[in-house]
């Protein structure tokens, strides 16, 4: 992997375009020296928004014209089949044309997983991309998946969600084998649908460090490092999670500033409300994986600000530096070929001593 990494960006995508999209740019590329960065939009408004935020002449950024944009609103196979220049299906192209080594997008999420299947086709092994991000627990963050993209999943795609979030959290966060937990309303085996019972089933069989069902609770403790569901519980849970952080800064605000005495309070304890703040603010952890596909895309909030949106391109700057495709491709790889090994131990035919020491007398009696 050169030292060098190039990202596309849907500029144009999300609640705030270019008036996020823009700054949060400038924001990545003074952190990080070493990635570019591909601007894909209307290119008047390219320039304009370039020329407003002193940036028109940076070198580490060129832009892409696109003539369309993508509604948040729009359904999929409509931004599929009739928007084939938009600013995002042109930001994947650059992906799938080696342009560009990851993309990113605030826009409309079902469109995006849609283009980005079609143009950039899923791994070996994988059915269905799942969305994943980091959600903060007691001991960093643990990853979840998938988020929305698979309202409906068998027990072969959670397998293969676990496959998929063992491998970026082994890749990412460095961790050898990572505690993979499987999303149930109680721990006990009798517990859960069909679907999670079977895939239960199948996580036990395989090779990962899988420690069996996990609850709501453990997505922010600290025994699992990747927790698998479908697509409408880990939505649910992460609305509920972006819901309950909001609702807690508001009330603690409220109780530090209706009397004298507790602003008074407020003062002392405002290293420590600085510090978890910043632990649990949600712009920290915006950028998710639409992990399966044969190239990096990360879906940001498409409400996201710049430093929000920035957060979003150094995820992607990481999944580049980790090679996350890859190494899910080869893990895929592995499983097939151990489970391959398997079958063959369990066809191959036993032979025992007697059977042995028959056909040495019949070939000796031959011989006679």
């Amino acid at each position: 992997m050169s030292s060098h990494y190039r990202i596309s960006l849907d500029a144009m995508g999300g609640d705030h375009g270019l008036s996020v999209t823009v700054p949060a740019a400038l924001i990545a590329l003074e952190q990080y020296p070493d990635i570019s960065l591909i601007l894909v939009g209307d290119q008047n408004q390219l320039n304009d928004a370039l020329q407003e935020n002193n940036a028109a002449q940076n070198p580490r950024i060129t832009t892409q014209h696109a003539s369309q944009t993508v509604d948040m609103d729009e359904p999929p196979a409509l931004a599929l089949r009739g928007k084939k220049d938009s600013s995002m299906r042109v930001a994947i192209n650059l992906v799938k044309e080696g342009r560009a080594d990851a993309v990113i997008s605030a826009g409309n999420t079902g469109a995006l997983m849609a283009t980005a299947r079609f143009v950039l086709r899923t791994l070996p092994g994988i059915d269905r991309p799942a969305i994943c991000s980091p959600i903060p627990s007691h001991s960093g963050h643990s990853h979840v998946l998938d988020l929305g993209a698979n309202i409906d999943s068998t027990a072969e795609h959670l397998h293969q969600f676990a496959v998929m979030g063992s491998e970026l959290a082994r890749a990412i966060d460095k961790i050898e084998e990572p505690a993979v937990g499987l999303l149930n309303i109680g721990q006990e085996d009798i517990k859960g649908n069909e679907q999670v019972k079977a895939a239960n089933r199948l996580l036990k069989q395989g090779h990962l460090n899988y420690i069996g069902y996990v609850e709501g609770d453990d997505i922010f403790g600290d025994r699992v490092d990747v927790v698998v569901c479908d697509g409408f519980v880990g939505n649910v849970a992460l609305k509920t999670t972006e819901g309950l952080a909001k609702m807690l800064a508001a009330k603690i605000k409220q109780q530090f500033t209706n009397s004298w005495s507790a602003k008074l309070m407020a003062l002392v304890a405002m290293p420590v409300l600085k510090s978890i703040q910043k632990q649990f603010d949600p712009r920290r952890y915006n950028g998710a994986s639409l992990l399966g596909l044969q190239g990096i895309v990360i879906k940001s909030h498409g409400g996201a600000d710049s430093l929000s949106f920035s957060n979003a391109i150094s995820i992607a700057r990481k999944e580049i530096i980790a090679e996350v495709p890859k190494k899910i491709r080869h893990r895929l790889q592995a499983l097939v070929d151990e489970a391959s090994l398997d079958k063959a131990s369990r066809e191959k035919p036993v032979v025992d001593a007697a059977s042995v020491e028959q056909v040495v007398d019949k070939k000796q009696a031959t011989a006679q």
